[in-house]
C-alpha cells in the first residue's frame, strides 16, 4: 500500500527505525499491524485516498454565461 506521513511528521520505517516515511514522497509499505496502527491514529496517510479525492471534479458551475 502507497502511503505518506502527515503533514510535519516523520514515521519511522518498521523494519529500519533511522529511515523515516516522510509527507515528501509516497512509500510502499506491507500492510502489516504496525503500519495499519499508524494509518488508524492518524500519523500516516494513504497515497491513493489523496490522489482520488485530489482528482474528483467539483459539481456545480460550468463556466457559460447564458
Amino acid at each position: 500500500m502507497l502511503v505518506k506521513a502527515a503533514p510535519g511528521l516523520r514515521v519511522p520505517k518498521e523494519a529500519k527505525p533511522r529511515e523515516y516515511i516522510t509527507d515528501a514522497k509516497a512509500v510502499d509499505v506491507p500492510e502489516t499491524p504496525y503500519y495499519l496502527r499508524a494509518l488508524a491514529y492518524g500519523d500516516l496517510m494513504l497515497a491513493q485516498a489523496e490522489t482520488a479525492s485530489a482528482a474528483v471534479p467539483t459539481a456545480g458551475k460550468s463556466g457559460k454565461k447564458e
